[in-house]
C-alpha cells in the first residue's frame, strides 16, 4: 500500500491548520475532522486491497496507520480537556491538571512491559502485536475502546497509538501549567516558534546519542526517547525508527560519526577564516 502521499497532506494539513487556529478547541476539532478522514481512507483501502506479506501488513499497522491515529487520540484528549479544565480558580485548574497527568503515569505503570518493548525498538512480537491474525488471542487490556474493528484493527495497534500519544500529552500538560502558574494566559502567552531543522533524520539521531553518551539527561536518568522528547520541543523534526536508524549508524563501513564530523570541519573552518 502506497501510503506516502496520504501521510504528506496529513502533516501538511495539520500544520496549515496549526499556524490558521490560534485557538486549540478549533485546532483540535479541524485536526480530528482530517485524522478521521485518512483513518476511514485506509479502512477502505485495505477491505479492497489485501496485504500481500505479513510484514507489509505489520509495517501499515505499527507505522503507516499510527500517523493519523496518533494525532486523532491526541487532539481529541486535548479537546476534552479543554473543554473540561476549570475556567476560573487557579488552585483548581492546576489540581486537575495534576489529576491528569496522574491519569497519565496510571497508563504507563499499568502498560510498563509493553512501554518497554516499543521505546527498545524490539521487534520480536511485531507478528503478535500488528497482525489481525492474533486479535482474538491478545485480549485488550485497558482501553476506552472496547470494540475493535476485526477488518482494522491488531491486539496492539490502539495501545500503540495511546502510548505515543500521551506522551506528547505530558508535555502538553506541563506546558499548561507552566502558562497557568505564572499567570501567561491569554495576550501574554508566549508561545515559541520551534527551530528548523535543516538536516535529515539519520544526522538527527547521531547528534541525539552523541549528546547521550556526553551525558545531557544523566541527572534526571532519561531514557534516549524522552532526551529526544524534549529536543523535539525545539527543534521542528519528528524522528523516526530512532533505534533502526542507530544500528544502521553502527553499521556504516567508514567513518560512523559522518554528521558529527561534517560539524567538527565547519566549526574549524569558521575558526580558521576568523583568524586570517
Amino acid at each position: 500500500m502506497n501510503s506516502i502521499s496520504p501521510t504528506s497532506n496529513l502533516i501538511k494539513n495539520l500544520n496549515e491548520i496549526k499556524i490558521q487556529n490560534s485557538d486549540i478547541l478549533q485546532r483540535a476539532n479541524c485536526s480530528i475532522k482530517i485524522c478521521n478522514n485518512l483513518l476511514s481512507f485506509y479502512k477502505k483501502k485495505i477491505l479492497l486491497k489485501k496485504f500481500q506479506t505479513v510484514p507489509e501488513e505489520i509495517k501499515f499497522f505499527k507505522e503507516t496507520k499510527q500517523i493519523p491515529l496518533i494525532q486523532l487520540i491526541y487532539f481529541s484528549e486535548i479537546r476534552s480537556f479543554e473543554i473540561q479544565l476549570p475556567k476560573a480558580d487557579k488552585g483548581e485548574q492546576l489540581k486537575f491538571i495534576k489529576r491528569k497527568i496522574s491519569q497519565l503515569n496510571q497508563f504507563f505503570l499499568f502498560n510498563l512491559d509493553f512501554g518497554r518493548y516499543v521505546d527498545s525498538g524490539a521487534t520480536h512480537f511485531d507478528k503478535e502485536y500488528y497482525t489481525r491474525e492474533y486479535l482474538g488471542k491478545y485480549h485488550i487490556t485497558t482501553s476506552i475502546f472496547y470494540f475493535q474493528d476485526p477488518d482494522f484493527c491488531t491486539p496492539r495497534d490502539m495501545l500503540l497509538g495511546k502510548y505515543k500519544a500521551y506522551n506528547s500529552l505530558v508535555h502538553y500538560f506541563e506546558k499548561k501549567k507552566y502558562i497557568i502558574k505564572n499567570n501567561l494566559n491569554g495576550t501574554h502567552a508566549v508561545i515559541k516558534a520551534k527551530i528548523h531543522w535543516p538536516f535529515n533524520n539519520t544526522n538527527y539521531v547521531e547528534l541525539l546519542y552523541a549528546l547521550l553518551a556526553k551525558g545531557l539527561g544523566r541527572k534526571n536518568n532519561m531514557s534516549i526517547i524522552k532526551v529526544s522528547e524534549y529536543l523535539e520541543q525545539i527543534f521542528d523534526i519528528t524522528p523516526k525508527d530512532i533505534y533502526k536508524t542507530y544500528q544502521d549508524i553502527k553499521n556504516r563501513k567508514k567513518s560512523r560519526t559522518l554528521f558529527l564530523d561534517e560539524l567538527s570541519r565547519g566549526i574549524l573552518s569558521e575558526m580558521n577564516k576568523s583568524e586570517e
